[in-house]
């Protein structure tokens, strides 16, 4: 069994600057972290001692080697984004003189749209009646050491009904305003203005935005913040905590939507993402707004908002039909 190489000082400072400066999330500098320790590790295997060794041959042989051992596209392309990205700190603090990563591109993948779960699908499991459904069967919270492991076992053993109350309103929370994890986890109380029906969201890259949130959701929310005290520490500002009375984890999150979703008998894995894209597709199905869907999941590109819905083209072709004056069939 090889040793494990001593920790990395200039990986170090990367990832200081990317919390303090960039004001990465957390889930960011996990990804970022694992990436480039294990390009390190590869790179220490070659025998190249340093990051300055590293030349764009070098980093083509290691893409090809994953790529081979069937590793898709889109993995090594976050790859070789956080080797670019890194190199560019390594430049501007004159710690190499060039950048191997500039111009090296991952192979490309089949692009795969998220999956959504259609509105009548999705109302009949916010509308469910679980009265007398358990909480403590299965609700495992990632591998054996995880860091949301205990958090797991002490709300198996919690008192039920706040937590579902709870998980309803993250829920609602997610499908009402398009959330991703990490902005829901952020949320605190004061975030939220009942009586403008309005969230203060914190994003990507630090940017706040402002998005609404629907009746049924601040109902889902009223309801938790009547038990919130019983769970939540006297000082803790977050909107959704864990029966420890702290900020819930994203582990825990996962867990609970996916026991949510269980406890209605749903067919399909509930989860954060397919929430935002459900949220997204049907709005732009409804209103066929791009650049106003683009605003609400706060995406800084358009065309990442054109990748992350999708539209009922047949829908589409029959407005098309109906609408346009050249497209008009004679009667």
């Amino acid at each position: 069994m090889s040793e494990e190489p001593a920790p990395d000082p200039l990986l170090a400072r990367f990832l200081a600057h990317l919390a303090s400066e960039r004001r990465a999330s957390p889930h960011t500098l996990s990804n970022y972290r694992r990436d480039l320790e294990r390009i390190r590790r590869w790179r220490l295997e070659q025998g190249l001692d340093a990051w300055a060794d590293l030349r764009d041959e070098a980093i083509r042989g290691y893409l090809a080697a994953r790529h081979r051992g069937g590793i898709g596209g889109r993995t090594l392309a976050r790859e070789l984004s956080a080797l670019r990205g890194f190199f560019d700190f390594l430049l501007r603090e004159r710690l190499v003189i060039n950048n191997p990563v500039r111009g090296l591109r991952a192979p490309k993948s089949p692009r795969r749209l998220p999956g959504n779960l259609d509105a009548d699908t999705l109302s009949a499991l916010l509308d469910a009646d679980t009265a007398g459904a358990g909480v403590g069967d299965g609700e495992g919270d990632g591998p054996p050491g995880s860091e949301a492991e205990p958090e797991a076992r002490s709300e198996a053993s919690a008192d039920d009904e706040p937590l579902a109350l709870r998980d309803t309103a993250m829920v609602e929370l997610f499908y009402s305003s398009g959330l991703r994890l990490a902005e829901l986890i952020a949320i605190d109380v004061r975030d939220i203005d009942p009586a403008e029906a309005m969230l203060t969201v914190v994003g990507k890259g630090a940017k706040t935005r402002r998005v609404p949130v629907g009746k049924a959701a601040l109902r889902a929310i009223d309801a938790w913040l009547g038990v919130r005290p019983l769970l939540a520490a006297r000082d803790e500002p977050a909107l959704f905590v864990s029966s420890r009375g702290r900020r819930i984890h994203p582990r825990t999150v996962q867990a609970r939507l996916k026991h949510w979703a269980q406890q209605r008998s749903a067919h399909r894995h509930l989860h954060p993402h397919l929430l935002r894209h459900s949220f997204a597709s049907h709005l732009l199905e409804s209103s066929g707004d791009l650049r106003a869907v683009q605003e609400l999941l706060g995406h800084a590109d358009i065309a990442t908002t054109q990748v992350y819905t999708h539209l009922d083209f047949q829908h589409l072709a029959q407005v098309y039909d109906q609408a346009h004056p050249r497209a008009r069939k004679r009667r």
